[in-house]
């Protein structure tokens, strides 16, 4: 019972975080504009409650929603189940397929990983004080390469993932219109080696934007060097945020 209760609480968290503030909303749908024209295609890897979902779809885009833990799966079957444009894949992402083993926040599902050198990481970070990874699951796991080839190319591929953005990375051979993934400050490393994946698979610009403010920290977009200075000036207390890369051409 106390278990059931904790991954219910959990889901409502997560619910109350995604879907609570009209005025996020609005400005996630403004901001994503930038990215995603009616008839495109979205990735959103760890979509989670699916609030990206729900802006990709409001723009008109066709959206892949790949979300490994089963409780957030039934929920986004729920509420985008019986949209023909929304595809749910229940799955995690790496760089081959496989399977691997997800460790779960239950009461923080958000952050749940399949990294243990991630959760060590962070766990000096005091917004993570209070967080417990208290239980594992074996997932299913594919690339960015198959969804590509099942899915078609996205113009917009959202990742997501706490700490395996760079695996995610990994399993894409061939680079992609526009895409972002997370940085945490304390692990600020973890992104700055996306970074370099990125220019391994071709000519990006870059810019960041803080936790779900949906506007930009920096005034241009910037090459790879001057995002990876930005990324290793941030101090370990200063708050996440995403990178967005776009492809030059």
């Amino acid at each position: 019972m106390t278990a059931r209760l904790s991954r219910v609480q959990g889901l409502a968290r997560s619910l109350v975080w995604s879907y609570g503030t009209l005025w996020r909303r609005r400005r996630m749908v403004a901001f994503y504009a930038q990215f995603l024209r009616p008839g495109d295609l979205a990735f959103d890897v760890g979509s989670h409650a699916g609030n990206r979902v729900r802006a990709f779809r409001r723009l008109g885009a066709r959206v892949v929603a790949v979300e490994p833990q089963p409780d957030l799966v039934a929920v986004l079957r729920r509420l985008y189940g019986r949209d023909p444009l929304v595809v749910v894949e229940p799955r995690a992402v790496g760089a081959r397929p496989g399977t691997a083993t997800l460790r779960v926040a239950t009461r923080t599902p958000t952050v749940s990983t399949l990294v243990p050198s991630w959760i060590e990481e962070v766990r000096t970070d005091r917004r993570f004080a209070s967080v417990r990874w208290d239980r594992t699951l074996t997932v299913p796991l594919t690339t960015l390469d198959d969804l590509v080839d099942r899915h078609g190319e996205p113009r917009f591929c959202k990742i997501d993932v706490e700490g395996s953005e760079l695996d995610v990375l990994r399993g894409l051979s061939r680079p992609v219109p526009a895409l972002s993934f997370e940085y945490l400050p304390p692990v600020a490393e973890r992104a700055v080696a996306c970074v370099g994946r990125l220019v391994e698979l071709g000519d990006y610009r870059f810019r960041s934007s803080p936790l779900e403010t949906l506007r930009w920290a920096d005034d241009t977009w910037l090459d790879a060097d001057g995002i990876v200075a930005v990324l290793r000036a941030l101090p370990p207390s200063a708050p996440p945020g995403d990178v967005y890369a776009v492809r030059s051409g």
